[in-house]
Formats: structure tokens, C-alpha cells, sequence
């Protein structure tokens, strides 16, 4: 394993920075998750399998992670959209969360999460919050609602870095009587046919009863003060969510904890663009997650994604789509054809074998030891692959042992990021099929190709599809 330490990209401080947890090995992260109006999207699903690979390679490096991501269940989108359908907001959102739980589990991302905590099970949190802000000054109360008063604040926009003027341009929440325009609600007093919930708080040395629900930011830090305390590591989302709702969390938990810094290192992932358009349910320019998995699996989509760093945006494409299941294939079976070696009980060149597979665990960590460089990290891998599938084509044999420790690294680094979780590779071909793309290759290699292209049409009645790619030929079922 490589001496390289894990730096993360640190949005606060807008630097590189050493990982080093407030609690040694242990690390709690927290990310924003979904709010239960519709199907999640593939917008979604790129944030959250970043979050999950860097959750799997916290956990690589022996780290004790307790990962939570939300389930936003009280938002407006939710009542809208519920009174748009006729049905109750809480029958609307428990709807949307199971089936966002299954898209997870589709996507191979579930596991990763060791908590998904919902808004409406936090209200006494929630109240419990408001009351601190109100108690120190940093809140107060408009006809039933609870605002926030930004510029009590001083280091508001230290997350954001922007200006208190430019804040007037962005998702401003009316409100007639708000002490400054861009300050934002802690607790909504409830209209008619909405969810609402009854709190009492005490004002002024009044106690006073507040019927309604809960403002967007207070939920998560609620969940985080509930799960983590008032401070904790590592907090994640997409890179929209840094104003206002990131800036405000800041906000509200510091002010009323009093621990600074709420959060240590606020890492933000970049989004999913149509045409350069962010894909958004609002926009109506999404693809779900369920209709992507009708036609691909979900390791396309898991490779596209880490074939992009993080933090960058991605523009979504079908050419895009194509080249990443291009990609798996070979990864497939590059490294099914190596793993489907005869074995012997040692062999000459198990050196060379053991020259790869250390070289693959020590660049592969050096590029996640990066903030996360999940495209060089790929790389690597392949071209780990590709060396293991050039020894496989040269060598009979391989010794066993030799085999079985190639396989291990490259499977546990592969799963890291979402790869060859499937056992596919190890399906062998018959000896017909392999005897005629033996002679295949030795027709291209004389420069035949037509009589190639004859037997790869000849392979394909067996259900076997050859692919010729920039790493040499690979085939695979195709039935």
C-alpha cells in the first residue's frame, strides 16, 4: 500500500487540505439527500455514487465511517405536488421514498449509507434549535412563522464568498415584515390542507404555541446535532446546495451550538448537465434512474461517473453512455480472460504478475489519496487490466497463488469504485470459441481482415461478441 495520506478539497477554505478527523479513525459524514416528490434522476444518482466512493475508500483506509443521508419528507415541492395528485403530503413522500430506496439498492449504493434519518422524525430537534436561535437572538417571530436574522451572523458568507448584496438575487422568500429581505425561515406556520405539527417555545418569557412545519436548512442540522453532535467531519452534497442552503446550515448550527467549525471539511460534488443544462425536476429535462436501468446496468452509469472527477460537472449524452459501457466490457473481459487462466502451483513469471499488482494498489491510492481522483484512479486500473490480459495472452499458465492475489487488488479497488461487482468474469468460454479467435488474432495480426471480420461474424452464432478496442481485442456474452 502506498505512504501517500488522504488531502480533500476543503469548499470552506477553498484549498487542499490533510484529512484528519476530529476523533482519530473515526469520521462522521453527513450528505443531503432526497426530497420525496418524484423519481430520483440521474442528477441524483451522479452525487450520490461520488458520496459512495468516497465513503468506500474512507473505509478502504481502515476509517470507522458512520455515513448519513437524509430523506427530505417536509418541503413544499412535497405539498404542491401532493395537492397537484389530491392525496395527503405524507402519503406522496413515504410513495417516493420507497421507491427512491429501491433505486438505490438498484444502483448498488444502499449498502454504502449507514443511516437515511427523515425531517418529520426530528421535530423536538427541530424545536429544540429554534429555541436556542430565538434564546440568543438569531431568530425571531412573524405572525406564526420563525425567521432567521442573517445579519446577527458576522461570518454569513464565509461558504459562499459572496457579497450581502448579491444574496437579494437568490431565492429570496417573501415575506412582508422580515427585518432583512434575505433572511430565511426556521418554521412556517401551517396553511390550510398542509402537514403541520405543534411546538411551543418560549419568547420574550411568554411561552408561545406554533402550529406548522419546519423551514428546508434547520432539518438537516437538527439530524446532524441528533446523530453527531454539534460538530462532525465530512459534509456533502452537490455544488447548487453551497448557497443557500449549505451557508445557511452553517448559520443556524453555529450560531446556536456555539462550535466553530459546525463542519470540518464541506466537500461538494459537480452536476449532471443535459446539453449544459443542469438535469432538474424542475426543468423537466431528467432521465430517472428507473428508466436509465431498463436499458444499461448500473455499473455504465457507475463508471461514467468516476470517470469524471467529483467535483467537475458532468455533460450527460448517449456517446457518453456508450463509451462508458465500452469501458466495463473491456474491464470485464480483459479481466475474465485473466482470471480464467489455467493454474499451476508456481510459474516463472509470477514475478511480473506481482509487479502489476503491487503498482495498481500503490498508484490507485495515490490518485484517491488526491481529493478523490476517481478518473486517474481508472486509469490505472486499466491499465492493470490490460497488463494482466497481455500476460494472459503470452502465458499458458499462472501460479496460483500469484492469481489469487492479482485478483483480490483488483477486485477490491475495482469495488471501490462500483466495478466488476458482478461475477461475470468468471465465466469461461468453450474451447471452440476460443480456438476461433486464436485464429482470429493471428489474422490481424498478418493484416486479414477480411477473413477476421469472417470469424468474428462466426463467433457471434455462439452468442460471443468481439470487441476490438484501444487496448486489444475482447469478447464477451452476448446472449
Amino acid at each position: 500500500m502506498s505512504e501517500s495520506k488522504l488531502a480533500v478539497y476543503n469548499t470552506l477554505s477553498r484549498s487542499e487540505e490533510p484529512f484528519a478527523p476530529m476523533h482519530e479513525r473515526k469520521v462522521n459524514m453527513f450528505v443531503c439527500g432526497n426530497t420525496v416528490y418524484d423519481d430520483a434522476h440521474l442528477g441524483h444518482a451522479k452525487t450520490y455514487i461520488d458520496f459512495a466512493i468516497i465513503a468506500r475508500w474512507l473505509r478502504h483506509l481502515g476509517y470507522e465511517l458512520r455515513y448519513a443521508q437524509n430523506i427530505t419528507d417536509v418541503d413544499d415541492k412535497i405539498i404542491a405536488r401532493a395537492k397537484e395528485r389530491g392525496i395527503e403530503a405524507r402519503e406522496l413522500a413515504a410513495t417516493y421514498e420507497k421507491r427512491f430506496m429501491e433505486d438505490m439498492e438498484a444502483l448498488g449504493i444502499r449498502k454504502d449509507v449507514d443511516v437515511y434519518p427523515r425531517s418529520h422524525d426530528y421535530i423536538e430537534t427541530i424545536r429544540e434549535q429554534i429555541q436556542l436561535l430565538l434564546d440568543k437572538g438569531y431568530a425571531y417571530l412573524l405572525e406564526g412563522d420563525v425567521y432567521y436574522d442573517v445579519a446577527r451572523f458576522k461570518d454569513y458568507t464565509k461558504l459562499s464568498r459572496m457579497k450581502l448584496d448579491e444574496l437579494k438575487r437568490h431565492r429570496i422568500e417573501p415575506k412582508e415584515g422580515k427585518i432583512n429581505q434575505y433572511d430565511f425561515s426556521l418554521w412556517k406556520a401551517a396553511k390550510a390542507g398542509e402537514p403541520r405539527w405543534e411546538i411551543k417555545v418560549m419568547h420574550k418569557g411568554n411561552e408561545v404555541k406554533l402550529i406548522g412545519r419546519p423551514g428546508w436548512h434547520i432539518e438537516d442540522t437538527a439530524m446532524t446535532y441528533a446523530l453527531f453532535g454539534p460538530q462532525y467531519d465530512v459534509h456533502g452534497g452537490a455544488n447548487e446546495l453551497i448557497f443557500p442552503h449549505h451557508t445557511n446550515e452553517i448559520a443556524q448550527a453555529e450560531a446556536a451550538f456555539g462550535k466553530i467549525p459546525f463542519v470540518k471539511y464541506w466537500l461538494h460534488s459537480g452536476v449532471l448537465n443535459i446539453k449544459d443544462v443542469k438535469m432538474s425536476k424542475s426543468l423537466r429535462n431528467f432521465i430517472t434512474i428507473r428508466d436509465f436501468l431498463k436499458n444499461y446496468d448500473a455499473e455504465v452509469f457507475r463508471l461514467l461517473v468516476c470517470s469524471t472527477h467529483y467535483r467537475k460537472d458532468i455533460d450527460y449524452s448517449d456517446a457518453l453512455v456508450k463509451e462508458a459501457q465500452k469501458r466495463l466490457r473491456y474491464l470485464y473481459a480483459a479481466f475474465g480472460i485473466f482470471f480464467n487462466m489455467s493454474e499451476a502451483g508456481e510459474s516463472d513469471n509470477d514475478r511480473k504478475i506481482l509487479e502489476i499488482s503491487q503498482t495498481l494498489e500503490n498508484e490507485f491510492a495515490k490518485a484517491m489519496n488526491s481529493d478523490f481522483n476517481t478518473p486517474l484512479a481508472l486509469s490505472k486500473l486499466v491499465q492493470a487490466v490490460k497488463a494482466l490480459r497481455e500476460f494472459s495472452g503470452s502465458n499458458e499458465k499462472i501460479g496460483k497463488k500469484a492469481k489469487e492475489n492479482a485478483a483480490k487488488i483488483v477486485l477490491n479497488l475495482a469495488n471501490v469504485l462500483g466495478l466488476l461487482e458482478s461475477d461475470r468474469y468468471k465465466e469461461k468460454m468453450p474451447q471452440e470459441v476460443l480456438d476461433l479467435i486464436k485464429k482470429r488474432e493471428a489474422l490481424r495480426a498478418e493484416k486479414k481482415f477480411a477473413e477476421a471480420d469472417k470469424i468474428r461474424d462466426e463467433v457471434k452464432k455462439h452468442g460471443v461478441a468481439i470487441e476490438d478496442t484501444e487496448f486489444g481485442s475482447v469478447w464477451y456474452r452476448n446472449s
